[in-house]
This record gives C-alpha cells, structure tokens and sequence, in this order.
C-alpha cells in the first residue's frame, strides 16, 4: 500500500506541474468559450470523474495483485 501512496503521490505532483505549466502557455479561445457559457465546469468534472475512476481501478488491481502474492506465498511455502 505504501507503494502505491508513492505513485499516486508523484502522479499528483507531475500533473501538477505539467497543468499549470499549460496554462500559462496556451490560453485557447475555446476556454474563454467554455468559461462564458459556463460548461467549463461540466469539462473540470468529466476530467476529474475519469481520474478518479482510474485511480480507483488501481487500488482495486493493487489489492487483488497483493491478494494472489500472498496466496502464491503461502501454497510455495506449504509444498
């Protein structure tokens, strides 16, 4: 688990990084598009509703990766 908390974090700060450095750089007309009609936000929600789905779904392989390590532990130790 602590090496997942690891990725996710450096994951976190990368994008970071790279998010803000974009947007000094291309400021596009389609964001002063999305900003007056206001959709600006349903796009900030699908982006963070992927991410998150994403982010769960390696949690979840994480634990069932651990789950079969274990097991595969505990039968090469028993034979």
């Amino acid at each position: 688990m602590r090496y997942l908390n690891q990725k996710f974090t450096t994951l976190i700060l990368t994008l970071s990084v790279v998010l803000l450095t974009i947007q000094d750089v291309a400021a596009a007309p389609f964001e002063d598009f999305f900003r007056s009609t206001g959709k600006i936000y349903v796009v900030v929600a699908i982006i963070a509703i992927t991410f998150l789905v994403i982010v769960l779904y390696l949690i979840r392989l994480e634990r069932k990766i651990n789950k079969l390590e274990k097991l595969q532990q505990h039968e090469s130790q028993t034979s």
